[in-house]
């Protein structure tokens, strides 16, 4: 089968030298659109794929790059950093892995201490194994994706000496954090500058290709093993299988587990930066030692967090799977409750349909779990959905791919009062910043959520500056941007285009400056050139401009424009004369060739110069990337895989990832500079596209028609899934199921795998089967102590984003219940999800002779009604002698500050029970049940006590 060929960009893309990049600004950001008022400004460039930045007090800027160097700048106005540590001997700078985390000691200089975190390359699992293990690579076997180069996780910290060079490295922490696959690494370091208590999140290191439980490994030849992080039952080598498995995304939950030490992966750590041993306060200090450190877990890919000032709050982003983007809350890192956000068990505020699936224990026991339940996020969005409210006219255009890239709550300053105490969080995947205002709690607002930036600059990282600003991290273009925020006047926009920007001396060069421009749509801008590079704007005025470079040389031309309120802003770009940018040509592998799993795939090129001739392959560099696409060719994001400086020629192993994915591989050459001169070095890039080969995975039922699952994506069969061949797949059949009535049990696949398992698919594809059995009338609730069962659909077509935790009002009369097969209160009424998971309820009114209602909260309401499982569910019931099981607080929950019915008891329904008191009120009858009626004197009293906030909104 061919590939998607729709791609616009399929093919060769050659980018113009480095010095001759159009458009090109020095101090001003301009591909996003922003929110009105605020703009972009660039304040570093330059850098090679930076990863993390903090602030020192003293006003210097500490920034992490992938690879594993950490520099520094002396100031915002330093234009260019120093080297503080070259930690890549260490550092496994593979993927999604790499130098993620850095903070600075909040006494600093003081402790000159720079905190830093990384993926540590080495498998501490196999001992008498290689240090470093890897080359910034993973070979095939074991491949990085099928069996995997299992490496660990590090804390450090470093010291500086007055001069702010390194003297020494001091582990804090290390092999706790066995990681398998090549992403969902290490993740974020922050201080609590009060208390001076550092604070580390880190991911499970699992596949993000299928359900992992720890069964990956043990490919002929490979020296990765299965379960090679020695997870229990089996231990290292053994075969993992369900229910019992403890490995993979499941190393989350390990705390749950007494089998073996515990791990921390997908937690939360609050350590004493001067040990690394857990902090005073911790919540689980005084037990099993190996989890003091732990506040939170559950987490897939918890990337960023950020702490709320003033607060012991941690907002975190956790980098979800296929359907949701979570911001979990900490409500108080020092209180007592350690929490379990539920990951790999539930995604978003739903169970994660294929970990459900395969029915594994330390899952379904959390679903039942009463005592302890998984928390759920304090926000989700859902990948295929709007993250702004539907109301909001304009927002983040970009939908599909999604992931949660940076969490930041800035000091109120320099943007408007009602920003202040906002929390601020990006999305790599979508391209976007978005903004959620504080409600009157002072805690962020889910409902006052929206877009601060549209077509931001591959944010992977916001921070709060000193001064009040956010800033960001943009990683593909190696930049460091800050937002700001002007409330009278924007500044205009300086653009310009030069052509050609180098070439021999003399050279002649066209500017062109008019695609300059103001935000503020009355203001007009004037135009004035400085050519010669002298730092004068007088060689020319107007929008367009020319000048000949008699000398080789170096020059920075620049253009100003100025607005109608004397603001200004400048676009330099440097003009080379006397060198003329390398000319590319990539060997291997051609544009077409279409690639398989696994696969060696060899790259190979070439470049020459007109003044320099062939380059040597040391003026060679190459970087792989993996784009993974969502909804399409136009909404994908990119997993770096690997860099080779100064080679002609290399290899690496095609990933095995979820289909549609395709591979980038860009060559850049860079020129030994002008001849006879020190300076006026270029450089140029190109990048070819390859698409996958692909084939089909058939997946069947017997009887036909009832649901599969295709890694987490659960539908009735015949299901046809395009995957890339030879590519590694999770299939499972969920049971027992019901369909018309009749409960269906799985008996086995025709491929002789369990339940839930991982299928190989050739190029000439797979067909597997999965055999069910008719159990009969279909079972759970509706057996014989619950024989009376209504189904009740929600009809969402008018829906634009997902709903979440929705109290929906269910309306019964005698024509759609039978009230004589109920109890006289309804105290028997059951109400579960389409999946059998109960859903709480409240009743409002009973009445057995006329029209009863009744609160039932959804976990999510979909848009559009689209997927029939998200909107309908049933009420069971005849069962006369069971309890009431009636649970106010939880259809409601705390984000409701009351809930009144109005009937004559008065009392609120939410967990803060803000009950009233009657001051001269009647009852009356209301639009949807009872109401009260007042006479211009009489009132209701909610009370005064101290946790009552009104309402937002």
């Amino acid at each position: 089968m061919g590939a998607w060929r729709s791609r616009a960009h399929v093919g060769v893309r050659a980018a113009a030298a480095v010095a001759a990049i159009c458009l090109f600004t020095a101090d001003r950001g301009i591909a996003g659109t922003l929110l009105d008022g605020f703009r972009e400004e660039v304040v570093w460039s330059g850098l090679s794929l930076p990863t993390a930045m903090a602030f020192a007090p003293d006003g210097r800027v500490y920034v992490a790059e992938k690879s594993g160097l950490v520099k520094v700048y002396a100031s915002l106005s330093d234009p260019t950093p120093d080297i503080v540590a070259d930690l890549r001997a260490n550092v496994h700078d593979f993927w999604d892995r790499g130098l993620l985390g850095i903070a600075v000691d909040p006494e600093f200089p003081t402790r000159p201490f720079v905190y830093v975190l990384y993926t540590w390359n080495r498998d501490l699992q196999d001992p008498a194994s290689a240090d470093p293990r890897w080359p910034d690579s993973c070979p095939n076997p074991p491949g990085d994706t099928n069996d995997g180069c299992v490496v660990d996780g590090r804390l450090a910290r470093l010291e500086l000496d007055g001069n702010g060079a390194l003297v020494a490295e001091r582990v804090l922490l290390e092999g706790r954090w066995c990681q398998q696959y090549p992403s969902h690494s290490i993740g974020a370091l922050a201080f609590d500058d009060d208390e001076r208590v550092l604070y580390v999140s880190a991911g499970d290191g699992a596949s993000f290709n299928w359900v992992d439980y720890g069964q990956g490994g043990g490919d002929a030849g490979s020296p990765t093993p299965t379960n090679p992080c020695g997870d229990p039952p089996s231990g290292r080598g053994g075969v993992q299988s369900a229910p019992l498995a403890e490995g993979g995304a499941l190393r989350s939950q390990d705390i749950r587990t007494s089998g073996d030490p515990v791990g921390l992966n997908g937690t939360i750590l609050r350590l004493d930066p001067d040990t690394g041993a857990a902090a005073a306060g911790n919540p689980l200090q005084g037990g099993d030692p190996g989890d003091d450190m732990i506040i939170a877990y559950g987490l897939r890919n918890p990337f960023r967090f950020a702490l709320r000032p003033g607060t012991d709050e941690l907002y975190v982003g956790d980098v979800g799977w296929n359907n949701f983007e979570e911001i979990n809350r900490v409500a108080d890192a020092t209180d007592a409750v350690v929490e379990n956000f539920g990951w790999p068990c539930y995604e978003g505020p739903n169970r994660q349909n294929g970990y459900d699936a395969a029915d594994l224990a330390l899952c379904e026991n959390l679903y039942v779990d009463a005592v302890a339940p998984a928390t759920p996020p304090f926000f989700a969005y859902q990948h295929g959905g709007r993250v702004q409210l539907a109301q909001d006219p304009w927002g983040c255009a970009k939908t599909g791919s999604s992931s949660v890239s940076g969490v930041a709550f800035p000091a109120p300053g320099p943007y408007p009062s009602r920003f202040d105490g906002a929390l601020y969080f990006s999305d790599y995947s979508r391209d976007c910043v978005f903004v959620m205002e504080p409600g009157p709690d002072g805690r962020p607002d889910p409902a006052t959520r929206r877009t601060l930036i549209d077509a931001a600059a591959n944010p992977v990282f916001l921070a709060a500056g000193p001064d009040g600003h956010i800033y960001y991290i943009d990683i593909d273009a190696g930049r460091i941007l800050r937002v700001a925020y002007a409330e009278e006047n924007d500044p205009p926009v300086a653009r310009v285009d030069a052509t050609p920007a180098n070439g021999p001396a003399p050279l002649s060069v066209s500017f062109d400056g008019s695609l300059s421009s103001d935000p503020d749509p009355l203001d007009t801008v004037t135009h004035r050139w400085d050519l010669d590079g002298d730092g004068s704007f007088d060689d020319a005025t107007g929008a367009t401009a020319s000048w000949v470079y008699l000398t080789p040389g170096v020059y920075q031309a620049a253009l100003q424009v100025e607005d109608d309120s004397g603001a200004t802003n400048v676009a330099v770009v440097p003009i080379t004369a006397g060198n003329t940018a390398p000319v590319l040509a990539i060997l291997e592998p051609s544009s077409s060739y279409l690639w398989r799993a696994g696969e060696e795939i060899v790259f190979r090129g070439e470049a020459t110069d007109p003044e320099n001739g062939t380059l040597p392959p040391a003026s060679l560099r190459w970087r792989i990337n993996l784009q993974h696409c969502h909804d399409g060719p136009d909404d994908c994001h990119t997993h770096p895989l690997i860099e080779q400086d100064g080679v002609q020629e290399g290899s690496f192993t095609a990933p095995d990832h979820e289909y549609y994915s395709y591979l980038e591989i860009t060559l850049t050459a860079t020129d030994l500079g002008i001849p006879g001169q020190s300076g006026g070095v270029l450089s140029s890039s190109m990048t070819i596209a390859l698409d996958p080969l692909t084939t089909t995975l058939a997946l069947r039922s017997e009887p036909p028609g009832l649901k599969l699952t295709f890694y987490d994506h659960t539908h009735a069969s015949p299901l046809d899934e395009t995957v890339i061949v030879d590519s590694t797949n999770t299939i499972s059949a969920p049971s027992p199921q019901d369909r018309g009535g009749r409960a269906w049990t799985f008996v086995s696949w025709s491929n002789g795998g369990p339940r839930s398992h991982d299928v190989f698919v050739p190029e000439e594809g797979l067909s597997v089967t999965a055999a069910f059995s008719d159990s009969g009338v279909a079972g759970d609730w509706w057996d014989t102590e619950w024989p009376r069962r209504k189904r009740f659909q929600v009809r969402s077509q008018g829906l634009t984003e997902m709903l979440m935790n929705v109290p929906v009002l269910v309306t019964v009369d005698a024509s759609t219940i039978e009230y004589g097969s109920i109890a006289d209160d309804g105290a028997d009424l059951r109400f579960v999800s389409h999946d059998g998971t109960p859903l709480a309820h409240e009743i409002e009114v009973w009445d057995e002779t006329g029209t009863s209602r009744v609160w039932v909260r959804l976990p999510t309401l979909d848009p559009g009604g689209h997927h029939d499982h998200d909107t309908h569910f049933f009420a069971y019931y005849g069962n006369t002698g069971a309890p009431d099981a009636q649970d106010a607080a939880s259809v409601w929950s705390a984000n409701y500050a009351g809930v009144w019915h109005l009937d004559p008891s008065l009392r609120d329904s939410s967990p803060h029970g803000h009950h009233l008191a009657d001051n001269g009120t009647a009852d009356a009858l209301g639009a949807i049940g009872r109401g009260r009626t007042f006479n211009g004197t009489s009132w209701l009293d909610a009370g005064t006590s101290a946790s009552w906030r009104p309402p937002a909104r």
